[in-house]
């Protein structure tokens, strides 16, 4: 059996082979073939990207063929930092880089190293996820931005740069649904829209607390009203609920909008 291969079979009874090595007192799995050949030359390259530092991130793509590149960012991060991390990780001194793609990485701060080496992160849908507890989780829900929220206009990379995950980078404009924050001769507002028939204005607060409280009690007088559509409420982190009954009892919404509900409902 070649060096690194080891033989073993399905629970059909079929052959396969398993690739592996020893670096630092440490074994790798460096992953399965139905072929001893293929296994083999994993291990080879496993040995070339862990032991000749000439092969680095900008060309390790040139040098394997049989290896994921999953396994070789593992393994070249194993080598430069001397920390093993499961996920195709790679640290820096400051932060460190995630791969999900062979050219393709993200950047994070390293106060985030812990989650992402034990979830690994998919592309759905232009959507960047992670598995946990049996969901699917969007990452930037870790940043307070909704799902359904739009770049530029609900939250932003100032840098412009929409790979850097890292905190200082990631702005949050509006956080909260139907929540849009508009500026009129120098001051800042929060105008609140609930979509019905189309976005209806429901007002314009001077906070987006009192935005997002205002959304909240449209949508329950558009209830009261007959609409029975799957309309997203507001959880307010910032207020106890005692603080938020009297906000929402305080808080008023548009006559134009009442008139609206009232004249258009189910």
């Amino acid at each position: 059996m070649p060096t690194g291969v080891y033989a073993t079979t399905k629970k059909d009874g079929s052959p396969y082979y398993r690739a592996g090595m020893n670096f630092r007192g440490r074994h790798i799995s460096l992953g399965s073939s139905s072929s001893a050949q293929r296994a083999h030359e994993m291990y080879l390259e496993g040995r070339l990207l862990a032991e000749d530092p000439s092969v680095t991130l900008t060309n390790y793509i040139s040098r394997i063929h049989a290896l994921s590149f999953e396994k070789a960012v593992t393994i070249l991060n194993f080598r430069d930092s001397g920390i093993y991390i499961k996920t195709p990780i790679y640290l820096l001194k400051s932060h460190f880089l995630y791969f999900i793609g062979p050219t393709e990485e993200l950047k994070f701060d390293n106060d985030d190293l812990f989650y992402y080496s034990s979830h690994k992160i998919i592309r759905r849908q232009g959507h960047l996820f992670v598995n946990d507890y049996g969901m699917q989780y969007n990452i930037a829900a870790r940043y307070g931005i909704r799902n359904f929220a739009v770049k530029g206009r609900d939250y932003l990379f100032v840098n412009g740069d929409d790979t850097d995950y890292r905190y200082a980078n990631i702005r949050v404009i509006n956080k909260y649904h139907g929540v849009t924050q508009i500026t009129r001769r120098n001051r800042i507002w929060y105008v609140a829209r609930l979509h019905l028939n189309g976005d209806i204005i429901v007002g314009k607060y001077t906070s987006e607390v009192k935005a997002a409280t205002a959304y909240n009690k449209a949508i329950d007088y558009a209830r009261s009203k007959g609409y029975r559509r799957n309309f997203l409420e507001n959880y307010i982190t910032e207020l106890s609920p005692r603080e938020y009954a009297d906000l929402y009892t305080r808080i008023t919404v548009s006559d134009k909008f009442l008139a609206y509900v009232d004249e258009h409902h189910p």
